[in-house]
């Protein structure tokens, strides 16, 4: 099932324009993309709050593996910490420089229940997460480059979540791909409804985000389904993508960059793949009491995998102050039927 869904997804975007079709393709694969978006104006419901992840630090971004009810984010190292091989401890804004991140897994009351050290791999500004069996494998950036006081990472890495372990750009363990020549600032979402690969990149001093067929990726085979530009935004926070509407987070923690309580000046932006147009920005109003509250992440919520129509959209927020900030998530359930999303174009 989950194959047809990935042709009749890439069948969808061959027939707007985006693709060649396949001929070998059958009249069924050649369906259009039936997907619905999001309702961005409806209320979004709490998830979990206030949680405390592997280090105090702010959250980056998270995914789920719906299949294994599990949760994962990742967050910058916290400074002070010395692991195996290191000689003494390293400073955060060593630590950041260097792209050091720190991955939790979480039950989905957001209880913690592992985590890994990630040591070069980048920002973290979005991750994603593949189901396989029992095991949960994740997608990140990696081979982290320094520009400013960060590390960004310049492709992306697949590799299985091993509770304990410490990982570099050149662990044996990890899988790379390097879907795009000449880019950076690479990350990665997973659509886990309709099998699909996600990668933001920025060409040129450009960002934008390319759609795959994640099985074609994993075979190293990176023709893009789709590729569209970044709209105008605030500060970048995270994505996700489902069927064929692409989702873009933004805004700031309270008191930073005219984000005022309790208001605040997050959004979720809908773009279409099919066209690259934006179809719907709405402010989001989910965790405003929190304390600090800035958007971090995106991801795709299935709480029922037999029914992977029924998605929800979830969205982060971190929340406190140093040096203990929590992790906080609420998930957007209703998605419009087509005659409104025609409605928005």
């Amino acid at each position: 099932m989950r194959r047809k869904r990935i042709l009749a997804s890439i069948a969808g975007l061959a027939i707007l324009g985006l693709l060649p079709l396949a001929p070998q393709m059958s009249s069924a694969e050649r369906s259009a993309l039936a997907s619905k978006m999001f309702d961005l104006s409806a209320p979004a419901a709490e998830v979990f709050r206030d949680k405390p992840l592997h280090n105090g630090t702010v959250l980056q971004s998270f995914a789920f593996d719906n299949e294994n009810g599990r949760v994962f984010t990742v967050q910058l190292m916290a400074g002070g910490q010395q692991l195996p091989g290191e000689s003494a401890p390293v400073s955060g804004s060593a630590r950041g420089k260097n792209g050091d991140l720190a991955l939790t897994r979480l039950d989905l009351s957001g209880g913690e229940t592992g985590h890994m050290f990630l040591k070069g791999f980048g920002h973290g500004v979005q991750i994603g997460v593949e189901a396989a069996g029992d095991e949960s494998y994740l997608w990140t950036e990696t081979d982290s480059r320094t520009e400013g006081s960060d590390g960004w990472g310049t492709q992306l890495a697949r590799f299985k979540f091993e509770d304990g372990k410490i990982l570099t750009p050149d662990s044996p363990e990890l899988e790379k791909f390097r879907l795009i020549e000449g880019v950076d600032r690479t990350t990665v979402n997973i659509d886990p409804a309709n099998g699909l690969l996600t990668m933001r990149y920025r060409k040129d001093g450009a960002f934008r985000f390319a759609l795959f067929d994640l099985e074609s990726v994993k075979r190293h085979e990176y023709a893009p389904l789709a590729d569209v530009p970044q709209p105008s935004m605030g500060t970048f926070q995270g994505f996700a993508s489902y069927g064929g509407y692409l989702y873009l987070l933004e805004g700031n923690s309270y008191g930073s960059n005219g984000s005022v309580e309790p208001t605040g000046n997050t959004f979720i932006t809908c773009v279409d793949w099919q066209t690259g147009k934006v179809l719907d920005k709405q402010r989001v109003s989910a965790g405003n009491t929190l304390s600090f509250r800035e958007p971090e992440g995106l991801a795709i919520r299935i709480p029922d995998v037999r029914h992977p129509q029924k998605a929800e959209l979830a969205v982060g927020f971190a929340s406190s102050f140093a040096p203990l900030r929590l992790a906080n998530i609420y998930a957007f359930d209703r998605l419009l039927p087509g005659e409104a999303i025609l409605n928005r174009h």
